[in-house]
């Protein structure tokens, strides 16, 4: 009894937390009956209860079924926190030693996949108020701190500390730390707020061009300005007549 009140308890959290993460959101029963990403973690939240029973089959079974309708794929061993959010959903994928943890928000085809055939630890840790863009891929036994932003289709196979922004392949932390975001409240949706890295250098370089070119121009000038000097300082000008006494 103890048990199925705990599992009530975090599939509220789950439909809950729905509104706080999408203002396309209206009521519970619209919720409730089609966002496929809460569907998947419902599914998710018995199988891995079955799981943890070692009923696997029926585990496997489960996650197999709601995988066709959501086109979501959470593996019944992997471990998910409260207050889990995946928006949209289509392409997610989550593999069986993966830990998410509390207040965490997927996006589209996200990844948390594995780099090796051995047992034991082979997918990523999502620390609490884990964000992570569409497209996004997370590989191997890999941490992302708490409160860390990936962004979209980047590619992470490194441990990223907390709080910090991490964008491109492979994936590398933008933001410095004196640049830390410091949330008030909530979970901090703006990951369309990432920093690029790319652009940044594109822009330098093309700013860096722009001065050689005007000290181009100038070195010009002035070597014209130079010649003009030699000629009135007493090389003779072309069609100057001369009248010899």
């Amino acid at each position: 009894m103890k048990t199925s009140s705990g599992l009530l308890q975090l599939l509220k959290e789950d439909l809950d937390c729905v509104f706080e993460r999408d203002p396309a959101a209206r009521n519970r029963m619209e919720v409730l009956l089609t966002y496929p990403g809460l569907h998947a973690i419902i599914a998710h939240r018995i199988s891995h209860s079955l799981w943890k029973r070692h009923l696997r089959f029926a585990a496997r079974w489960l996650s197999y079924f709601i995988r066709m309708f959501t086109q979501i794929d959470i593996h019944p061993g992997a471990t998910i926190g409260r207050r889990f959010f995946i928006d949209h959903g289509c392409g997610v994928v989550i593999g069986e030693t993966a830990e998410v943890g509390n207040d965490v928000t997927l996006y589209h085809g996200v990844t948390l996949g594995g780099v090796s055939w051995n047992p034991g630890k082979r997918h990523p840790t999502l620390c609490d108020g884990v964000m992570v863009g569409a497209g996004a891929k997370i590989l191997g036994p890999v941490t992302i701190g708490r409160q860390a932003r990936v962004g979209a289709n980047s590619v992470v196979i490194h441990d990223i500390p907390e709080s910090m922004t991490v964008v491109g392949i492979p994936g590398r932390v933008v933001v410095p730390e004196g640049q830390r975001r410091q949330l008030q409240r909530g979970i901090d949706l703006d990951h369309h707020l990432m920093p690029d890295p790319v652009g940044r250098a594109i822009g330098a370089l093309l700013g860096r061009i722009d001065d050689l070119e005007a000290q181009l121009v100038m070195l010009k000038l002035g070597q014209a300005s130079d010649g003009r000097d030699v000629v009135e300082a007493g090389t003779p000008e072309p069609n100057r007549t001369f009248t010899v006494h």
